[in-house]
């Protein structure tokens, strides 16, 4: 009976033991993709950005891109010009909701557009840090776009 119990007890202990090692590896694992995932997003909206908008004379410079969950903006400059890019993953990948300077800064904004409130936040609070990291004269840039241009039609020039 004793043998019995300590068998159980060890039994139950290592499932216990291997099942939390299993749960705690599970959990290291996502920490450790997530960044890479944001990478990975980071440089398909800039390859999107610059497929769709880069000229010969004129490439498009873009960043910082800020994302939460399966939304992004994504702060752009070409030339003189500037302005920042609302984007959303679906089914096909990233693509660009609309265009806009000052308004994608705001959360508010954000959700009215149609971005979760949570996720409306963390990218103006990301992109209000990321973008005071940028110098002040490329920074201006990104409030030079005048009003807001809707791109679920197709694409406009930025």
């Amino acid at each position: 009976m004793v043998k019995t119990m300590r068998t159980l007890s060890f039994t139950l202990g290592f499932r216990f033991s291997t099942t939390l090692c299993v749960y705690a590896y599970m959990a290291f694992l996502c920490a450790i993709q997530s960044p890479a995932r944001a990478v990975n997003d980071a440089n398909e909206i800039r390859a999107l950005i610059g497929a769709t908008w880069d000229k010969p004379d004129s490439k498009v410079e873009i960043g910082p891109v800020v994302i939460s969950g399966s939304y992004a903006v994504a702060s752009w400059t070409q030339g003189a010009h500037g302005g920042r890019a609302l984007m959303r993953r679906g089914d096909k990948g990233w693509s660009v909701m609309l265009c806009s300077g000052d308004p994608l800064k705001e959360s508010r904004w954000l959700a009215e557009a149609g971005v979760p409130l949570s996720d409306a936040e963390r990218i103006a609070k990301d992109l209000a840090s990321a973008e005071a990291l940028i110098p002040a004269d490329r920074r201006e840039k990104f409030s030079l776009f005048e009003g807001v241009v809707s791109m679920t039609g197709g694409h406009h020039s930025p």
